[in-house]
């Protein structure tokens, strides 16, 4: 595995004047791999505001499958845990997906738990299936052809959604400039019914430079019986229709290093 930094670079992200530009976008959803034969991809989670890594992730395809006639792809996926306290206590899953000329989507998860039981979990099992991988309708997976759809409209840090549903769309053209390199992106924005946000910055290619997760303030208050505003007081906010959302952590990948 490649080791990505043990400390995320200092980055700027600027919005710019320019008409966002035609992309196809073929990574497995909020997975940075392309299923496709071949391929593989290191990322690495980030906490702030402390900027270190919490995670280190490889996947690769591994092989190509067929599941309830549907053919796709295996990908071989290994975890290293550092300090992520809702990280999966499995160190390997494998993953099933396909990639077509038009969308992209998971076909199902296969593990071995600490009871030592294999589990296997596909799109025919229902809600148990579609409340963790589903994409769109009938789980046909998510549009690799990215075009602005007006679901979902940004005005700095203002953010309004047409749908309380899990909505996805491009909200405009900025640049990143990190590591020492400046890239040309698009954001796309992702609102999830756990009220979770995400904004991933895509280049021309299709791959992300930067991907990074908000959550609404009292997102699983239960669990830390705070609200993230007072859990990362100093942390970057979002104003999603009229909600205060807390910026969590950050994704990158050896794409960019």
């Amino acid at each position: 595995m490649m080791k990505l930094p043990d400390y995320l670079p200092e980055y700027k992200i600027e919005a710019t004047d320019a008409p966002v530009f035609p992309v196809v976008f073929e990574e497995l959803p909020n997975w940075f791999i392309v299923p496709r034969v071949g391929a593989s991809i290191n990322w690495a989670s980030y906490d702030m505001p402390e900027r270190r890594v919490t995670e280190r992730v490889q996947s690769k395809v591994t092989g190509e499958i067929e599941i309830h006639g549907v053919e796709g792809v295996e990908i071989t996926t290994k975890f290293e845990n550092i300090c992520n306290d809702w990280a999966d206590d499995t160190p390997e899953h494998i993953y099933y997906a396909q990639l077509t000329e038009t969308h992209c989507r998971w076909l199902g998860e296969y593990y071995v738990g600490k009871d030592g039981k294999k589990h296997l979990l596909t799109f025919l099992d229902g809600d148990d299936f579609t409340a963790e991988w589903g994409y769109g309708e009938n789980n046909c997976g998510r549009e690799t052809h990215l075009i602005p759809r007006g679901n979902i409209r940004r005005d700095g840090d203002n953010i309004v959604l047409t749908s309380a549903e899990h909505v996805i769309d491009v909200v405009g053209r900025y640049t990143v400039r990190i590591g020492g390199n400046s890239y040309d992106t698009l954001c796309v924005m992702e609102y999830f019914e756990n009220e979770v946000f995400s904004e991933a910055y895509i280049d021309p290619n299709g791959r992300t430079v930067l991907w990074r997760r908000f959550n609404k303030n009292d997102w699983a208050f239960s669990r830390y019986g705070k609200l993230w505003t007072e859990l990362l007081p100093d942390n970057e906010r979002l104003t999603v229709n009229g909600e205060t959302y807390v910026h969590w952590y950050d994704c990158v990948t050896d794409y960019i290093f």
